[in-house]
């Protein structure tokens, strides 16, 4: 009986998941805590870890389905025939109920009047089967001159590389005509295409549409003018990068500006719980990244005390990871606060959504370059807009409004965040 393949514990409150892709197929060898299979949650991707080393014997599910925290989804089996393994003698074995499978003779040995039989071990017999090969015309290179999976593998290749025989002159009833191949879709032609919603794109669907239905959504803008962080940016850069081995982004402005004008107006980072408003004193921000399968949303502990360097380090980190499938559920919960940036996607104004129970987003967009009236004159600066949404039942409009001037005059005047202002 093989070894059972558990769904690991996803994370708190995470009970199911779907199974996304088999990395392994029936058959093939298993290393110990290799990934077999990945599970797509509510927020990740999770790679599920073979117990122990072996073949791949069963898979219990397919890809799409949904399977329980817990739920056995495949059977590991062992490889008895690993190479280097002494086997016993005929004389030794216990004659099996079954057929044994294909077995072969060993070259007679100096001064043995008989031929020595080899019990192929089960790995060896499996990859015989496979390739359809004869295991009495393969000279065995293991011990005692015994067969390897190795050796299988290139009898197989070698029977593939010799030249077929030419096949005798005969005549030949006329064949049948070839199925005709279905023809390329004509120009204009409407098609369709039907792909199930993975999990992660439900639960967002399902998430956004309970924050219409729940909050009392409402979206405040401004604009700021990007030239004194540029310049900061500009003048700071190569020293910055030198002392802390990242690149000082813009993020780690924006996130600095929301935990100083949260101070003034901390509703923005509080949340309804039943009749009741919870209030911190700590900024968690929510920051979206790119993922393969579309955007995850980890979170920046205690941002409100970072310094710029380690902002901008977590963020990588987080671009990082994402990009590799590694965050885990825990890095995904409890954000006070989000900051959703579509500048990098080229998007010049947009009315973000909030993320349920938090109370407001932040929207930054795209730098460009505008014509602003300065001290009565017309000069090209590079602004840019953000926008506000927030939870109406919470955040009056008095106070959004509030925190988005704050947030601007940070950020017009970086100094301000080294002075607390």
């Amino acid at each position: 009986m093989g070894t059972e393949v558990k769904v690991p514990t996803l994370g708190e409150s995470i009970t199911e998941a779907t199974v996304g892709e088999w990395l392994k197929q029936p058959g093939d060898a298993v290393a110990l805590d290799e990934a077999i299979a990945s599970l797509e949650t509510d927020k990740v991707s999770v790679d599920v870890p073979s117990p122990v080393a072996g073949i791949l014997e069963e898979q219990l599910f397919e890809a799409g389905d949904t399977v329980e925290v817990g739920a056995v989804i495949a059977k590991i089996g062992d490889d008895a025939g690993a190479a280097g393994q002494a086997s016993p003698t005929p004389e030794e074995e216990p004659q099996p109920a079954q057929d044994p499978g294909p077995q072969v003779e060993d070259a007679p040995e100096g001064g043995d009047d008989g031929a020595k039989v080899q019990t192929l071990s089960p790995a060896v017999r499996r990859a015989v089967l496979e390739h359809g090969v004869d295991p009495t015309q393969i000279k065995g290179t293991g011990k005692d001159g015994r067969i390897t999976k190795d050796d299988v593998i290139a009898a197989a290749e070698a029977k593939k590389a010799a030249p077929k025989p030419a096949p005798a002159a005969k005549a030949e009833p006329k064949a049948a005509p070839a199925p005709a191949a279905k023809p390329a879709a004509a120009k204009g032609e409407r098609t369709e295409e039907r792909v199930k919603m993975s999990r992660m794109r439900q639960t967002i669907a399902k998430r956004l549409k309970d924050a219409q239905n729940t909050a009392a959504l409402l979206t405040t803008f401004n604009d700021v003018d990007m030239t004194a962080v540029m310049e900061a940016r500009a003048k700071y850069k190569d020293v910055f990068a030198k002392k802390h081995g990242i690149r000082l982004g813009f993020m780690s402005f924006f996130v600095k500006a929301c935990a100083l004008a949260a101070k003034d107006v901390p509703a923005v980072n509080a949340q309804i719980e039943g009749d009741e408003i919870v209030y911190h004193n700590y900024l968690d921000v929510s920051v979206a990244v790119s993922a393969p399968k579309g955007l995850v949303v980890p979170v920046i502990r205690s941002a409100d005390a970072m310094s710029f360097a380690e902002i901008e380090l977590t963020i990588a980190d987080f671009g990082k990871r994402a990009k590799e499938g590694t965050l885990s559920m825990e890095e995904m919960q409890g954000g006070t606060f989000t900051i959703s940036n579509g500048g990098i996607f080229g998007s010049l104004l947009s009315t973000p959504i909030i993320n349920p129970p938090q109370s407001a987003v932040l929207g930054m967009h795209r730098i460009e370059e505008r014509p602003v009236a300065i001290d009565g004159e017309v000069v090209i600066r590079p602004m840019m807009y953000l926008a506000l949404s927030y939870d109406h039942r919470l955040v009056d409009g008095r106070e959004a409004v509030t925190y988005l001037v704050r947030v601007k005059e940070a950020l017009e005047d970086p100094m301000r965040l080294l002075i607390d202002l």
